[in-house]
């Protein structure tokens, strides 16, 4: 009791620091929407925000680039880029002019993401977001997922409303008023 009596709390073994401390809110939020109000509702609160964010960051990154718009390329290198500036591992596994295959090794969000698959809708915002108001057109198809227990994601960004794209199941997304 002692020995508890003279420990510095700032020395304290503890693994508590801004981005745990983040992370765990963003799960905890997320969390309390799944169980509050379903999954479906959660993610739409979460796409939301993910719309928000997805419009501030590309605006930072046309403008970094000075460009008015991303090209194909550059939405690709700017959506992994932004994953890889967060933690995450993502990569393109395949890329034409109908698509982007993209996978990843490391969630940004780490195991806080673990059964949170409204947190996916980050993601899919962001991504299809930033494709849509450079390139006209996304839908989102989040195939595999860590949130849902596989070892890594499977993200397709369909850039053109094609017969595959119609009958994947995703989120769509149109150019906003921000880039026309």
């Amino acid at each position: 009791m002692t020995n508890a009596l003279n420990r510095s709390i700032p020395t304290l073994n503890l693994s508590l620091e801004r981005d745990i401390f983040l992370r765990t809110l963003i799960r905890e939020l997320s969390g309390t929407l799944q169980d509050v109000v379903g999954l479906e509702e959660a993610s739409g609160f979460i796409s939301v925000v993910g719309e928000r964010m997805a419009s501030q960051l590309n605006q930072d990154y046309k403008s970094a680039l000075e460009v008015s718009n991303l090209s194909r390329k550059q939405v690709a290198d700017v959506l992994i880029d932004i994953k890889k500036r967060i933690q995450g591992d993502f990569y393109v596994i395949e890329e034409d002019n109908e698509k982007i295959i993209f996978g990843n090794r490391v969630c940004p969000f780490a195991e806080k993401v673990l059964d949170r698959p409204a947190m996916c809708m980050m993601t899919s915002n962001v991504f299809g977001t930033i494709a849509a108001n450079n390139l006209g057109y996304a839908k989102v198809e989040l195939q595999e997922t860590i949130a849902q227990g596989a070892s890594g994601c499977r993200v397709i960004v369909y850039l053109k409303l094609t017969e595959e794209a119609e009958d994947a199941e995703g989120r769509e997304y149109f150019r906003g008023l921000e880039s026309v």
